[in-house]
């Protein structure tokens, strides 16, 4: 079974538990939690399909296999959490003295690992606003060696052409790499688009029930592949078999929640946009959204997370956070309960005030993971927060 011959609602719940009519297994419909540590074998020299779970298990190879196969890509690689799948990019692909360019609006936890990186191996980063193609090739020098995106960015949802710069870095020879977790593989697809590898906070949407924490990587170049796990295993960087079963469950609903999460985001970024205590709303899925357009050439939808500016500041955006009763005030997103969050007090608080003002967040910026309540109860919440203030 492939990505080729089925639709992604059917991949989505068959790829990797395909049940395997082999000596000493069950045929399990669904993929088993395998816990064992170590795997016996019969000849000193031959270990067979598994040796030792950190380099391989067959839950979390089940898992990998549906990884690969929603992103359209040939390979996928599980980790422990999405600064992990990172971290394994970073120290894979980079050298002291090499330089990267990046968003400038990335996730702060990703802005907090290239700061480790500038301190303990040189690395030098050049954070450019990506929505203009132009100004990733000028930010481009002999140092260069890839290019990390969001698209959306968290939390200003701003979109980038992943075509267009990807065609501008292969030119230079420099590797895309798309941190694809705010709108999943339901809605886009990176590497089709002409990245070369793409990563996935899977505590997020693929998951989906704020229950797994992992990661993942997604790409096609054998060689590169070949790299990559041989690092996994040597630094150890996996996940769980549980946290895999998880996350195996939880993507069997990923098109039905990722519909859910989208209307409700639609309909919440519309009540935002026309409340007179709103100073400005951010959702990809409305027409004034700078980059709408290019957003829905580029993707099958907008995704679930929504992003405002309340009049005043911090202030009256934390009276506000602390007014609601059925938005939960948490970091993280994607699960189907909606979160709410202060930024520059909460995710992105690792990186300085200096930093968050040239990417544009400001004290009064709130972030919105809009889960799949009813959507009518979600602004009833809202509504009655906003008369706190």
């Amino acid at each position: 079974m492939t990505h080729q011959n089925y639709s992604f609602d059917t991949r989505s719940i068959h790829i990797g538990e395909e049940p395997e009519y082999l000596e000493g297994s069950n045929n399990e419909v669904v993929a088993p939690i395998v816990l064992s540590s170590t795997f016996a074998r019969k000849q000193v020299t031959n270990h067979g399909r598994f040796e030792y779970s950190r380099t391989s298990n067959p839950t979390r190879l089940a898992l990998e296999k549906r990884y690969a196969s929603l992103e359209q890509t040939r390979y996928g690689l599980g980790l422990a959490s999405g600064v992990a799948a990172e971290t394994l990019l970073l120290f894979t692909l980079i050298k002291p003295g090499d330089h990267i360019i990046g968003f400038d609006d990335l996730y702060g936890g990703t802005k907090r690992l290239f700061n480790l990186w500038k301190e303990q191996y040189d690395l030098q980063v050049s954070l450019v606003d990506a929505t203009q193609a132009d100004l990733i090739e000028k930010a481009i020098n002999s140092r260069t060696k890839l290019v990390w995106l969001e698209s959306p960015t968290n939390p200003l949802l701003k979109v980038c052409d992943i075509a267009a710069i990807s065609e501008i870095a292969h030119r230079h020879n420099l590797l895309v790499i798309v941190d694809n977790t705010f709108l999943s593989p339901y809605f886009q697809n990176p590497s089709v688009l002409g990245a070369d590898i793409v990563c996935h906070s899977i505590t997020k949407y693929i998951g989906g029930h704020s229950d797994a924490i992992g990661g993942a990587i997604m790409l096609n170049d054998d060689t590169l592949y070949g790299k990559l796990k041989f690092n996994q295993n040597a630094l150890g960087m996996v996940p769980s078999p549980f946290d895999c079963y998880l996350v195996l469950r939880g993507l069997k609903t990923l098109s039905l929640r990722m519909e859910r999460h989208q209307s409700n985001a639609m309909a919440i970024a519309v009540y935002l946009e026309g409340h007179p205590k709103v100073e400005r709303v951010y959702y990809p899925g409305l027409e004034s959204h700078p980059q709408y357009t290019l957003n829905a050439k580029q993707t099958s939808g907008f995704g679930g997370m929504v992003s405002f500016e309340i009049k005043g500041g911090e202030k009256e955006a934390v009276q506000f956070l602390e007014s609601l009763e059925l938005f939960t005030l948490a970091e993280s997103l994607g699960g189907v309960e909606s979160l709410i969050e202060h930024p520059a007090l909460m995710t992105h608080s690792s990186i300085t005030k200096k930093e968050r003002e040239l990417a544009g967040i400001k004290d009064s910026l709130i972030r919105v993971s809009v889960g799949v309540e009813d959507k009518t109860d979600l602004i009833n919440d809202l509504s009655q927060a906003f008369e706190k203030i």
